[in-house]
Formats: C-alpha cells, structure tokens, sequence
C-alpha cells in the first residue's frame, strides 16, 4: 500500500504578499548611503546636499510659513483643476463607453487631442482667461480630462459583455443595467484612470507655475534653482514627492473603500 503524501498548494496565482517593513529598511539604506557620500565629500554639497542639509532647509521654510504659502498656493491650483477635468472626463468618457454615437463623435476628438502636451497651451490660456489663475487651473484641468476620458471608455469596454447580455435577456431596464453592472464593473479601471490623472495634474501645476506664477511648488524650485540654493531646490522636490504619497494614499483609500465587494 503506497504512502499518502500532502500536497503543497500551488495556486497563489502571483498574489502580492505584504512586505510593510521592506520599503523602509530600502529607503534608509539609500538616505543613509546618500548622507555617507555626502559627509566624506564624494558629493559635493553644491550639487547634491545632504540629506541633512534638506531637512534643515525644509525646517527653515517652515519656520517662516514660506513652505505653507507654496504649498497652499498648489493646492488651490490642483483641487479645483482635478475636480473639474476629472468630472468632465468621467460624462464624456462613459457616453463614449455606452453610446456608440458618442464613441464614433468624441474618439478622433480625444485621439487627436490628447497626445498634445497640455503645457504648451498654457499661453493660449492665457491669452483667453488671464496671467491670473484660471488660466492655470484650465490647463490642469485639460491635462486631468483627457486620461479620465480615455480610462472611463476603456474600463466600460472590459466588463464582461456575457453580463450585460444575461441581464438584457432577464428583462432588465438599460438604466439598471448601467447602474448594477456596467459602472461596478468599470470602477477599477476608472479609479486606475484617477491616479494617473492625480500625477498629471502634479506635473502641470509645477510646469505651470514655473511659467507665469510668483506663489506655489514650481515657482519656488524654479526660483531656488535660478539662485543656486540647491537645498531649498530639493526640498520642494520632496515636497513635491510628499505630496504625490499623499495624492497616492488618499486614492488608494477611496479605492479601498468603493470596491469592497470586491
């Protein structure tokens, strides 16, 4: 009589296991060896501080409420672009999801559009709405529209057809249909759509502030920049970072929280 054995599971299907501490003993190993460079002089401080020296600079702009200004100013310019490009990209993105008139009608709109980058038209912007701020949150809000708009069609192309036939053949009104089904199945790839967007409001509130702005992120580095104060430069890239993990992290708890049947 053969010996019974166990046999190990082997369907995990790639699943991705928690590692909270790796990230952290990573990022300390790099600041570490950063600071290491820095402080034998295989760095030279004009060029790359250390990140002591960062610390310090973002500990100072704090102190004088210059890092709260700039900060402040971004965010007046990011919230109010996300919210309107990402609501006008999620109407025309599902009527382009739903409606085979609104595809035909809107897609070689988008495709012609969206490779344009959203920066270059900030002086066109300009001239139609001012040098003052709707000008930038106009172009934040164009670079927000055109992911939204292509994440909501495409996400609305991936659920599963076999559903929407079962419920028609059910009977079911195309409002339930819509409401039951097709935006449930589409809210992955259209919460996937707003982290992409997040980023690029981020990259065009500093383009645009660079350009035509005293106050905010991209001002202040490009200004630091110019004067060779590579220390407060770099601080508002971390700023900047800080910023987009947050950015990241709210997402990902909305994310959590809307597919939970999941």
């Amino acid at each position: 009589m053969s010996e019974r054995r166990s046999v190990p599971f082997r369907g995990g299907g790639f699943a991705p296991t928690p590692r909270r501490a790796v990230p952290w003993i990573v990022f300390g190993v790099l600041i570490a060896l950063w600071q290491a460079a820095s402080s034998s002089g295989l760095l030279p401080p004009l060029f790359m501080p250390s990140p002591v020296a960062i610390v310090r600079a973002l500990y100072d702009l704090w102190l004088d409420g210059t890092l709260m200004e700039h900060v402040t100013a971004s965010l007046r310019r990011i919230v109010p672009g996300w919210i309107i490009g990402t609501a006008a990209g999620l109407a025309v993105g599902l009527a382009m999801g739903i409606f085979s008139s609104a595809r035909a009608a809107g897609l070689p709109i988008v495709s012609a559009l969206f490779p344009i980058p959203k920066i270059a038209l900030l002086p066109v912007l300009i001239l139609w709405l001012g040098i003052g701020e709707p000008s930038k949150v106009a172009t934040i809000a164009l670079g927000v529209f055109f992911p939204t708009v292509i994440s909501a069609y495409s996400a609305c192309d991936q659920v599963p057809r076999n559903l929407i036939r079962m419920a028609q053949s059910f009977g079911l009104p195309a409002r339930d249909i819509v409401a039951k089904i097709l935006l449930p199945g589409a809210m992955p790839g259209i919460l996937a759509g707003f982290r992409i967007s997040a980023s690029v409001a981020l990259l065009l509130v500093v383009a645009a502030e660079m350009i035509g702005a005293q106050h905010g992120i991209g001002a202040f580095v490009l200004t630091a920049g110019n004067l060779m104060q590579t220390d407060q430069l770099l601080a508002g890239v971390v700023v900047l970072s800080v910023l987009g993990l947050l950015i990241s992290w709210g997402l990902g708890r909305v994310e959590r929280s809307v597919l939970r049947w999941r």
